[in-house]
């Protein structure tokens, strides 16, 4: 069996193109290399990455079409690309038809709705395509039980082709550290030891509740940690903005709780990375992963909710015990990549065997 993966890029990047590389690595060490090596199909393959010896890659260029046209093309294209690839069952981490493992990592239809987004043309191409990918998948792999539940009401997937799947975390790289390291990384974010710090890592200010955050925490002594691109507007006095966090392992251990007030977040790895690092969330209920993690490590507000998301926060600082880290548990998946591939792998085997 011939796995393929699809997705936009091979390259160092967020989302799904983060995912299709924990995918390289997870299938390599699975056996996947040398003759069995997967075949990877993106518009864009950083051929200095390691992960790009990893895989039979192959471009398909899109660049010269108008943007708006490109999905579509990427899809048809592919159709040529993996038969000549020899590829037997396809993950499709992009919108694409033909892939016999759809990656749902969010819906359109899904995010236009909780953005209050008036819907475009372009959108409906973009909803179009989707519709076709899950309609022709065998298998549609949900990242959270949000997700599965917009596939089911707003796409009409049949319960039975979807698998709730949970992405994988790397568990070397966030992990907790021991109070004295912790100290020292309070110091060099220039954290008081005394004050209240609560990190917001974006790149997408507004998309992930930046205002709502400022509006709800204003006139409090609480510090928000921006970490990400910087705010374009004057921020609130109360918010510090503590650049590009290239290890954001570090800003997780350093803070007091990690917030987002998201409108729309299908699973957030930022929580599970969060609370891996000892660090409890602060969100909303409609972030995808809340399901994922433990109680104990969680304070979850009303979405939208300025005044809800104010008493959360005071609560969470008011019956936090000082010195206490979440503790082990906090996560209710097997965040591995290697776990996460075995059930991919499980799902490829099937699929081929029933062709």
């Amino acid at each position: 069996m011939r796995i393929g993966i699809s997705a936009n890029a091979l390259k160092h990047s967020g989302g799904l193109e983060r995912y299709a590389m924990d995918l390289v690595r997870g299938l390599a060490t699975a056996g996947f290399e040398g003759k069995r090596r997967p075949a990877f199909f993106a518009r864009k393959i950083d051929k200095s990455l390691p992960e790009s010896r990893l895989v039979d890659a192959r471009r398909i260029k899109v660049s010269f079409l108008p943007g708006k046209l490109r999905d579509a093309y990427f899809s048809w294209a592919l159709k040529r690309a993996r038969k000549r690839a020899k590829v037997d069952v396809l993950i499709g981490c992009n919108r694409v038809e033909g892939s016999e493992i759809a990656i749902c990592g969010g819906t359109h239809i899904g995010f236009l709705r909780a953005t209050g987004r008036r819907e475009k043309r372009s959108d409906m191409r973009q909803i179009a395509l989707e519709r076709r990918q899950y309609a022709q998948a065998k298998v549609v792999v949900a990242h959270s039980d949000m997700m599965s539940d917009e596939l089911r009401a707003l796409y009409g997937v049949d319960i039975r082709k979807i698998r709730v799947l949970y992405p994988p975390v790397d568990g070397a790289r966030f992990s907790p550290v021991d109070a004295a390291t912790r100290a020292r990384l309070r110091e060099r974010f220039g954290f008081k030891p005394d004050e209240t710090v609560l990190l917001f890592p974006s790149s997408s200010h507004e998309r992930k509740g930046l205002p709502l955050i400022e509006k709800a925490l204003a006139g409090t002594n609480v510090v928000i940690a921006v970490a990400g691109r910087a705010p374009e507007k004057k921020p609130a006095a109360n918010v510090r903005y503590v650049g590009y966090a290239k290890n954001i392992e570090d800003a997780y251990r350093a803070a007091d709780f990690t917030i987002l007030a998201s409108s729309y977040e299908p699973f957030g790895l930022v929580g599970i990375e969060s609370v891996m690092c000892g660090t409890p969330v602060v969100f909303p209920a409609c972030i995808g992963c809340c399901g994922a993690i433990a109680d104990h490590a969680k304070h979850v507000f009303k979405s939208g909710d300025a005044d809800d998301l104010r008493r959360t926060v005071l609560d969470a600082i008011e019956t936090r015990h000082e010195a206490a880290r979440v503790p082990d548990g906090a996560v209710r998946y097997d965040t591995s990549v290697d776990s996460h591939v075995r059930a991919l792998i499980d799902i490829a085997r099937d699929i081929d065997a029933k062709r």
